[in-house]
């Protein structure tokens, strides 16, 4: 659980960052858990877009994806939301 320091801090990171995910009428399966869990891994942070055409609500798709890799949700706005989980061979950010 992310402290709300913890969690204005990593919002000003993710500031400039373009989504790296696109999430669409599919919705989220299980190959993309896979792959955002490997992003997570290698990034630490990363922001995720749910498309128009999505059936999937954003606060949903971040809550859900959330919970399967264990991560936390750093801020949803809009259509996009932003996910942090430290790495565990290599953390970059210092909370």
């Amino acid at each position: 659980m992310l402290t709300s320091k913890q969690r204005a801090y990593l919002r000003g990171l993710a500031n400039t960052m373009e989504p790296i995910f696109l999430i669409g009428k599919g919705g989220v399966t299980e190959a993309m858990m896979h792959e955002i869990d490997y992003a997570l891994e290698a990034r630490e942070l990363i922001k995720i877009k749910v498309l128009n055409n999505s059936m999937t609500d954003v606060r949903e798709a971040s809550e859900e994806i959330a919970k399967f890799l264990d991560a936390d949700v750093v801020q949803v706005i809009g259509g996009k939301f932003v996910l942090y989980k430290p790495s565990k061979d290599n953390p970059r950010i210092i909370l």
